[in-house]
């Protein structure tokens, strides 16, 4: 046994290499590798406590911590090889010409790891992609969870991983949905039939986009006209969203809310049509004439239910078609409005039903919309003071007040009648719309300069200002027009 462990021993402790002048045995080599792989694993331990105690704690974003992370790890792994090849008696000088003679055949054979291999640093310290971005490479979507030195992990939108080579992200055209910030606009297509009133499908089509609570009302949605199809008529509707990762699911929904208002409103998705040549149609006639007696009762009933329900529906989609139309050519400064007008103005803002006793907006509340009052009544409620103020009907307008001095409400208002309907124009909207009807400018300049005790209230005005010109009320809200929204109201 003795001779045995002795022979063992002279075996392993053997110089087997002489590299630099420095002689290895199996032992000493075996050693060396076992303190290179601890090192590795030291290494890794090290950067991932630096990770979580306190990069963590400086609030990095995650890209940047895993960037960080990765150079930490492979940083140690260099140094702490190098000391242990210099402390075994390595001269690493000696091994420059062999490293390069032998890096040479290696680059030839791994080209591909190599290239990854410098691919995965550019995309480290370029951040142009890092992890939490949700991209799109090709047909794969998905969130990136891991940069490596060779390879990047996706996690599909099925939850899947995908391990992506980093040469890919370097060579091909690769969308990052996230960077620079988190908003970003989906297309939605939609084909329609040519019959179609065009300023319903407008209409339906941005409901659809503000009743979906993961659409940005800012910047607001817009619908496109694409083509003339074969069939149909193309049309596109454009909405921000700022959660990315969600766009499937934000576009499923929509395209549910589109349909049911398409079925809601009577707007017809036609099916392809295709030529039928008949070669032979005095057959077709004899085989159609020889029908039996009892089909024709069968055939009338279905003549007479499909033309009751192209009735009905010619009715439902008459009424919601002249409505929102006539609502608003019932307004002063609308009623010569062109259908191209009426849809510049559908585009800037939205109509919306409002309740007997409902509040429409409250005393204090911040000034975000403008609005003008296509039917009903409404009342002007002072809380602080608890008494009416006024009584506003068809054709008024509120809102103008805190929008043109940047204050909260300084009263609720509240509908009066039941269905009543307001038109709703947000503040980003307000300056196309009076850029396009001037007329509506003047109107609130004028309607607002009667208001002087509350614009004096509000210290917008003084009683010496009005006391030397009667038209200084006027003035004042006409120069504050112009220098929000730039529409030159007054001038020649």
């Amino acid at each position: 046994m003795d001779v045995l462990l002795t022979k063992l021993y002279e075996i392993f402790t053997a110089q087997i290499l002489d590299v630099g002048g420095t002689k290895f045995s199996i032992a000493t080599i075996a050693s060396l590798l076992g303190l290179i792989i601890l090192s590795f694993f030291v290494s890794r331990l090290i950067s991932e406590i630096i990770r979580r105690s306190l990069l963590t704690r400086l609030r990095i974003n995650r890209g940047l911590q895993e960037a960080i992370t990765v150079f930490i790890k492979y940083l140690l792994i260099t140094l702490s090889s190098v000391i242990i090849l210099q402390t075994a008696g390595i001269n690493l000088s000696s091994l420059a010409v062999i490293a390069g003679v032998v890096g040479i055949g290696i680059g030839f054979g791994l080209q591909n790891i190599a290239s990854n291999f410098i691919s995965g640093l550019v995309l480290l310290f370029e951040q142009t992609i890092k992890v939490g971005d949700y991209i799109e490479i090709g047909e794969l979507k998905g969130t990136i969870e891991k940069i490596s030195i060779r390879s990047t992990i996706i996690r599909t939108e099925d939850d899947l991983f995908v391990i992506v080579p980093n040469q890919r992200f370097i060579e091909n055209n690769t969308v990052n949905w996230s960077y620079q910030g988190h908003t970003c606009r989906i297309h939605i297509p939609v084909s329609v039939a040519y019959d179609t009133d065009l300023l319903v499908l407008t209409e339906t089509l941005l409901t659809a986009a503000r009743n979906e609570p993961r659409v940005l009302s800012n910047p607001p949605p817009e619908v496109w006209f694409k083509s003339f199809g074969k069939d149909s008529l193309e049309f596109e509707l454009l909405v921000w969203i700022d959660d990315p990762d969600a766009n499937e699911p934000i576009r499923s929904s929509i395209n549910f809310r589109i349909a049911y208002e398409f079925r809601s409103k009577g707007i017809r998705i036609p099916f392809p049509t295709r030529e039928l040549i008949l070669h032979n149609p005095k057959v077709l006639s004899q085989i159609v004439n020889t029908k039996a007696p009892e089909d024709d009762e069968h055939i009338q009933n279905l003549r007479t239910t499909k033309q009751t329900s192209s009735k009905i529906s010619s009715a439902n989609n008459e009424i919601d078609t002249s409505s929102l139309r006539d609502l608003l050519r019932k307004i002063s400064y609308f009623e010569r409005s062109t259908e191209v007008e009426l849809f510049a103005l559908i585009a800037r803002g939205y109509r919306k039903y409002i309740d007997v006793g409902e509040v429409i907006c409250g005393e204090g509340d911040p000034s975000e919309e403008f609005y003008i009052i296509l039917s009903g009544a409404v009342e002007v409620f002072s809380e602080r003071n608890n008494q009416a103020i006024a009584t506003l009907r068809e054709g008024d307008f509120f809102g103008e007040i805190s929008l043109l001095t940047g204050t909260p409400r300084t009263a609720t208002v509240r509908a009066l009648v039941a269905n009543t309907v307001v038109f709703v124009v947000e503040r980003r909207q307000l300056q196309k719309l009076l850029s396009e009807h001037k007329e509506l400018g003047e109107q609130i300049a004028v309607k607002l300069s009667e208001r002087q005790q509350i614009l004096i209230s509000l210290g917008l005005l003084n009683e010496e200002e009005l006391q030397r010109s009667q038209y200084a009320a006027l003035a004042w809200v006409r120069d504050r027009l112009n220098d929000l929204f730039g529409i030159n109201l007054g001038k020649n």
